[in-house]
């Protein structure tokens, strides 16, 4: 089959998971986010299922993507200054560019709530999160023992729907209205003084 339209169908699937939610999510969706003709969804992902592994599966690419272009090449970032303008612009890209994906994401994970193939197919995208903020933290030479890097993480993923939803009062109230100084605090709520030894 074609890989690239099999790349657009996917990315439709995530645009209607965006725009509609899961109940949207249907193959005669897809076929007009994509601007193909009808059936061809369906000739590529057969079953409502299989948009939704195809969503997921494309979901979890753009993100690892993301992720590696912000880190650049070599062993992360140096020191904590860098490390929480990198966090900084995970956050912004949650709230701009990356919206749509964050919110299929979302879409997925309650859809994952009924469906066990699924939760399993999502489970190691979530799990990488906790190593990959621990591989961080020992790059910027701070604290990067499991406890933190969970805290770490799970202050991380609790910001995203309030970037999503955008409300000013409570993104005031949690400090993600400047997401520099945010991540600059949450580090240095998370690990303390960079000398202390890991936990």
């Amino acid at each position: 089959m074609n890989q690239d339209r099999r790349d657009r169908l996917r990315d439709a699937a995530i645009a209607v998971l965006a725009q509609e939610g899961g109940r949207g999510l249907t193959h005669r969706a897809v076929d007009s986010a994509a601007d193909v003709p009808t059936g061809t969804a369906k000739n590529y992902f057969p079953t409502r299922d299989a948009l939704l592994r195809a969503a997921a599966e494309r979901c979890a690419e753009r993100y690892r993507a993301l992720a590696q272009s912000l880190a650049g090449p070599g062993p992360g970032p140096a020191d904590a200054a860098q490390l929480a303008a990198l966090l900084a612009e995970l956050l912004r890209d949650t709230a701009g560019p990356g919206r749509t994906r964050v919110l299929a994401y979302l879409e997925l994970r309650a859809e994952a709530a009924r469906r066990p193939w699924l939760a399993a197919l999502l489970d190691p995208v979530a799990a990488a999160d906790f190593t990959a903020h621990a591989h961080l933290l020992r790059a910027a030479g701070l604290p990067a023992g499991p406890a933190r890097a969970r805290a770490l993480t799970l202050a991380l993923h609790g910001a995203v729907p309030h970037l999503l939803t955008g409300a000013p009062a409570t993104l005031a109230a949690a400090g993600l209205d400047d997401l520099d100084r945010f991540t600059r605090e949450l580090l240095a709520a998370v690990c303390g003084e960079c000398g202390e030894e890991n936990r």
